[in-house]
């Protein structure tokens, strides 16, 4: 099962915006007349309710929109870039690779995320007349679009999983109680991925099982499989805990103990999801002994006693799931009414736009991603651009900077990629 993808996307670059001039009868000074770069492609994530793994995305290193078209004489707008949308199953949770960000968490069928913001398209000539330059030779550059790296991370959305060690029956349950045709085989880890099938109840409710495969000791470090799908585990509403009565393969009471630990350790939160203990294969030589021990070990735990070979005790089972789920979904309602009613604002301080290194031996370093944009997007050979980014880096208060961190004429400045020698 592919559930966990790494994926490069970058939103369109703006375009840039045309230098023109009005040359029409009886407008001898017609002035500036270009237009508008087009914005930069967005990049959006969408809910496909069709797909229910990432495999389509598995070969996909990086997705880009298209770019915006540059501005165009008379002013005209140049046009907008093309956007992507990326199709990803439910319950997939998007984050910002390089510091582990949550972007988003898609839990709803058809939603659709911005992702990355495609760059503004630069000015045309035209914005730039004044009373003292009528004819100005310069437009902005289209500004760059985001780029990230994203990490997608699938997490099954069902409302019940069916946990336990290896060939304790979760599978056959599973195929007993839902449509759901898993792979059944006596031996170990039969089940290589989750297996979902939707549950039918006489009353007319239902609800979604998955069984969850490769929990063993260790699993929350890494041993068999379970760190790979112990992830699915926490979208669970419920837990069925399966455990072999029989103790064929091994002591029932150490099973139970050693996957309960194993959930805490991996996320505490799982010990607090509510959990139906099954005690299966009751047919068998030497389960009820093992039950009687059971009981005696954990006098408060309800155990629901089944065989699913032979269908016995399963819908006592599915009936005191569905309540649970029910129990639980009425919690959630609560619990997002109340984070809704209650608004709480924190403050943030205000990041600043770029800071100034000293690196020793009068040479001075601008660090700032807006900075770095800037200089990308500027055309050095065009004295009218020089110009206008010289201006707007004063706007911004780098050469106040500079000069406060101990820069004097003739020091040089990195912006970028490039290196500039600094002038009072």
């Amino acid at each position: 099962m592919i559930d966990l993808i790494r994926i490069k996307v970058k939103a369109g670059d703006g375009g840039k915006g045309c230098v023109a001039w009005r040359h029409e009868k009886f407008y001898a000074n017609g002035g500036p007349f270009g237009g508008d770069g087009g914005r930069g492609g967005h990049v959006y994530i969408e809910v496909d309710t069709n797909e229910t793994t990432l495999a389509k995305l598995r070969f996909t290193k990086s997705v880009k929109a298209g770019n915006g078209e540059p501005g165009k004489i008379k002013k005209m707008h140049g046009a907008d870039g093309d956007d992507v949308t990326i199709k990803v199953p439910l319950g997939t949770m998007v984050r910002n690779a390089d510091n582990n960000d949550l972007l988003a968490d898609l839990t709803r069928p058809h939603q659709v995320v911005l992702i990355a913001h495609g760059g503004k398209g630069g000015l045309g000539n035209c914005h730039f007349a004044t009373a003292r330059n009528d004819a100005p030779e310069y437009a902005q550059p289209g500004e760059i679009g985001e780029s990230l790296n994203l990490q997608l991370e699938l997490r099954l959305l069902a409302d019940a999983g069916l946990i336990g060690f290896p060939s304790v029956g979760k599978s056959t349950f599973l195929s007993v109680v839902s449509n759901a045709k898993p792979q059944i085989a006596d031996y170990p880890f039969t089940t290589l991925e989750p297996n979902i099938g939707v549950v039918s109840l006489p009353d007319e409710r239902s609800f979604v099982l998955a069984d969850m495969p490769g929990l063993i000791e260790g699993a929350a470090d890494g041993k068999g499989l379970g760190d790979e799908f112990l992830r699915h585990i926490r979208r669970c509403r419920v837990l069925i805990h399966v455990i072999d009565m029989a103790g064929a393969e091994r002591d029932p009471l150490k099973d139970y103990e050693t996957i309960n630990h194993e959930l805490a350790k991996y996320d505490a939160q799982l010990e607090e999801k509510p959990q139906i203990v099954v005690a299966n294969k009751m047919d068998e030589e030497g389960a009820e002994e093992n039950l009687k021990r059971f009981r005696e070990a954990h006098p408060d735990l309800k155990v629901y006693e089944t065989c699913t070979l032979i269908h016995e005790g399963v819908q006592e089972i599915l009936y005191a799931a569905m309540d649970a789920i029910d129990d639980e979904k009425k919690k959630e309602a609560e619990e997002k009414k109340e984070a809704e009613e209650t608004v709480v604002y924190r403050y943030e301080p205000k990041r600043p736009d770029f800071t100034v290194d000293n690196l020793g031996n009068h040479r001075f370093k601008v660090n700032g991603e807006k900075v770095d944009r800037l200089a990308e997007q500027v055309d050095f050979s065009k004295e009218e651009d020089t110009y206008a980014f010289a201006m707007t880096l004063a706007k911004m208060g780098i050469d106040k900077a500079l000069r406060e961190a101990g820069a004097r004429d003739g020091d040089q400045v990195i912006v970028g990629t490039y290196i500039m020698d600094y002038r009072e």
